[in-house]
Formats: structure tokens, C-alpha cells, sequence
């Protein structure tokens, strides 16, 4: 097999810091300033790809110590995504950003996410920088799970100091985010963000703390705190929203593309989501063409920009693991209704 060809920083973080400034401040500078911005930005997004890839090996085989079935992916964070972070956080520096690259845990309860975080404990030649407990302390949304923060140490000290976010989570977390990031994706708002309709993302509070029950962890503040009414209220905003119907629908109206034998076996995978189109396209590379694939992530993400659509670049040790892993590109929100209609019946 032809080895990986990792990309390395060739930035200053200086330069870093400017580009992301400069992006997120200034959507009026000359294209040729935006441009060479963009360059410098997907140069340093790029180069988390080997620490990253490092953190995902150690993370599949801890699951797996703890779970039958894990399911791990990791991803480098889409540029209008790092942009709108920088926005959010006008002091944020882009070279100190926590989660350019993450990989992701997925297991069968928060027991199991529990005893995961555990063997994280663990002393490691990497340096901890910090956690982030959203499972016994829910944001605002309602999102739950634990993020964790590292920085490289290792032999190839070119990579030394990039920050990796590790995210936990468990099934039912999981379906929750998922379909947050479905119906933010064709109704054109940052839902996780705790940004758009008003009725959308108090339904997903008030069924993001159903989930928290079955799972025995806290509810967020701003939600009834008594099991039945809990039950009344998000049944009362499931059928002002026909949640169940209008999920169903976009699942319906994404047309995936067939996985063929090449695909099977890709090491990344390019998803193009255009929801106005009602169409995900996949493009698949082995490791020695990550380079290529990071340049079509580039060149999708600028044809997208100012719509709808969405792309990512993941890693996945199958499709099959992809489509478990990153369901919301495959608008696959089976998982929360059918969790949804259990607590609700």
C-alpha cells in the first residue's frame, strides 16, 4: 500500500490567526486577500489530518475495550463552520481553535461513554488541555455528550501542539444531534447553535431531556422537571411542528448516491450534501489520495458557499461505519423517531 502523505503546517500561526481574523471580520476585502486567507486557513486545517488520524486509532481501540459495537469517525471541521466559530468568539485565536480536527466515539449508553472517558484518564504522552461535560451539565440546545481536548506530542514534532477534540457520546446523544443537524440542514439554520426557530429548537429541548431521562442524566434548566409534564409539553410541540412526518420527509427527499465495490473501499469519504436538490454525493479515496480529496473539500465548499448545501471530509473504516457515524449527511433520522415514539407513546 502506498503510504499516506501527511500534510504539514507550512504556515506561520501568525499568518494563521490573520487569515481567520481577516475571514471573519472583513466579507468585503479584495477576493485576491480572501483567497490567499482561505489558502492559509485550509493549509493549517490540513495539517491536523496526521495527529488527528493518530487520536482516532487510540480512540477506536479504547471503544472497543468498553463496547461491542462502537462506532468511531473523525473529521476535519468544515471552513464555514471554523468561520462562523471565529465569529462567535471575536477574541478566539484560529491557531488555538480546539476542534479543527475531531474524532468521534459512539457507544451503546452513557455507561459505557462513562468508563470511556475512564481509560482517558489514563496519563498519555499527549498533553490534556481541557473537558467539556455536556452530559452532567446539557448546553442551553440540549446537546449532550463530553469533549475532550489534546494537544500532540509525539515523534513528529512538526505536529506538535495541534489540538484534537475527542467527542463521546452515547446512542440516544447521538440520534438527538443527528436529527438537529438534519432539520438544520434543510430548513437553513444553525439549530445546534441554538439558532433558528423558536418552535424547532424548543422541540429539541424538550425531547433532548426525554432522552435524558431513559438515560438517567440531568435535564436542562427552562424544561419541566416532572416526567409527565415533560411528556405533555414535547408531545404538545412534536404535533405543532409534525415533527415525526416532516423528519420522514427529508429522509425521503435525499437521494443517495449507490455505494459501488471502489467505494467500499475508500479510507475517506467527500459527502456533498445540497438539500434543495434533494441529493448527497459521495466521493470516495485511499489513504496515498488524501491530498486530492482535501483539495475537492476545498472546491466544494467554495461552489457551495452562500447556499444551502454542505460538504465534509471524514474518515471511516467503511461506508457502512460512515452512514452510522455521520448520519445527518444521509438525512437518516430512523433512530430518532423511532426513540422518539417510544417515550411519547
Amino acid at each position: 500500500m502506498t503510504p499516506t502523505k501527511w500534510a504539514a503546517p507550512s504556515c506561520a500561526r501568525g499568518e494563521v490567526d490573520r487569515a481567520g481574523r481577516l475571514l471573519a471580520q472583513d466579507a468585503a476585502a479584495d477576493p485576491l486577500v480572501i483567497g490567499r486567507a482561505l489558502d492559509a486557513v485550509n493549509d493549517w486545517r490540513s495539517s491536523h489530518s496526521f495527529p488527528l488520524n493518530t487520536f482516532q486509532m487510540t480512540l477506536r481501540t479504547r471503544s472497543a475495550s468498553v463496547c461491542n459495537q462502537p462506532i468511531v469517525a473523525q473529521r476535519l471541521k468544515r471552513t464555514p463552520s471554523i468561520i462562523a466559530k471565529l465569529r462567535r468568539f471575536p477574541k478566539m485565536q484560529l491557531s488555538r481553535m480546539q476542534d479543527v480536527g475531531g474524532a468521534r466515539a459512539v457507544l451503546a449508553s452513557v455507561a459505557e461513554v462513562d468508563s470511556l472517558r475512564e481509560l482517558y484518564r489514563r496519563p498519555t504522552k499527549h498533553a490534556f488541555v481541557a473537558e467539556r461535560n455536556y452530559i452532567r451539565q446539557p448546553k442551553p440546545s440540549g446537546y449532550r455528550g463530553i469533549h475532550l481536548v489534546y494537544r500532540y506530542r509525539g515523534a513528529r514534532a512538526e505536529y506538535d501542539g495541534l489540538r484534537i477534540e475527542l467527542q463521546l457520546r452515547s446512542r440516544l446523544q447521538h440520534a438527538w444531534a443527528t436529527a438537529v443537524e438534519t432539520v438544520g440542514a434543510f430548513l437553513g439554520q444553525a439549530l445546534k447553535s441554538s439558532d433558528g426557530e423558536a418552535d424547532w429548537l424548543r422541540f429539541f429541548a424538550l425531547i433532548g431531556s426525554m432522552f435524558a431521562l431513559d438515560e438517567g442524566t440531568p435535564v436542562e434548566p427552562g424544561v419541566p422537571g416532572d416526567r409527565n409534564e415533560l411528556m405533555a409539553a414535547t408531545r404538545t410541540a412534536a404535533q405543532r411542528l409534525r415533527a415525526k412526518d416532516r423528519l420522514a420527509a427529508f429522509g425521503a427527499a435525499l437521494l443517495v448516491s449507490r455505494e459501488n465495490e471502489e467505494m467500499r473501499r475508500g479510507d475517506y469519504f467527500l459527502l456533498v450534501i445540497e438539500p434543495d436538490r434533494g441529493s448527497l454525493t459521495i466521493r470516495s479515496y485511499r489513504s496515498h489520495e488524501l491530498a486530492a480529496g482535501i483539495g475537492q473539500y476545498q472546491i466544494e465548499e467554495k461552489r457551495l458557499a452562500g447556499t444551502a448545501g454542505d460538504a465534509v471530509l471524514v474518515a471511516a473504516d467503511s461506508l457502512d461505519s460512515l452512514r452510522r457515524a455521520f448520519p445527518n449527511y444521509f438525512a437518516d433520522t430512523e433512530t430518532f423517531v423511532q426513540e422518539m415514539t417510544r417515550l411519547l407513546a
